[in-house]
């Protein structure tokens, strides 16, 4: 009975993790195509990883409780945590990727640029680090509804 309820549970959170997921990736490529900082983003994205975290755990749980799944159920479920995990990585690097493409050496060569300039370049590493996520956040709800078998 237990595994049952737990088994809705974890429908209703998928159903969600594609739906926070295919949010985030649209509203954060919408605002890196226009090249705006979109309020709210960052904490869409983050509610929807948590939401991946929280359904690979309760898919854990439901393994333990001998719940039988598909393997390329668990592929298709446990790929989106490598899929984030390889984003923050990505977008950890925004920066510096910024700073090499104008051939900036460092804090030195920031603090020589003007306000305007350094604004440009702080919004460029913004904008990378959007797409990268924005991206991401796609491809989770594109795994998402893999995993459900809806397509």
């Amino acid at each position: 009975m237990l595994a049952r309820h737990m088994t809705t549970v974890h429908i209703v959170l998928g159903v969600a993790v594609v739906a926070a997921n295919l949010a985030a990736g649209l509203y954060g490529g919408w605002a890196w195509w226009r090249w705006t900082v979109p309020t709210g983003f960052w904490p869409l994205l983050r509610t929807a990883q948590a939401l991946v975290a929280a359904q690979a755990v309760l898919g854990g749980v439901l393994l333990v409780l001998g719940k039988d799944l598909p393997r390329l159920h668990l592929v298709y479920g446990l790929t989106p945590l490598a899929v984030a995990f390889f984003a923050e990585q990505l977008r950890a690097v925004a920066a510096q990727t910024e700073l090499d493409r104008r051939e900036l050496r460092g804090r030195e060569d920031v603090a020589r640029l003007s306000e305007d300039d350094q604004r440009l370049l702080v919004e460029a590493i913004v904008r990378r680090e959007i797409g990268v996520m924005a991206a991401s956040a796609l491809v989770v709800a594109g795994l998402g509804v893999r995993a459900s078998g809806w397509f």
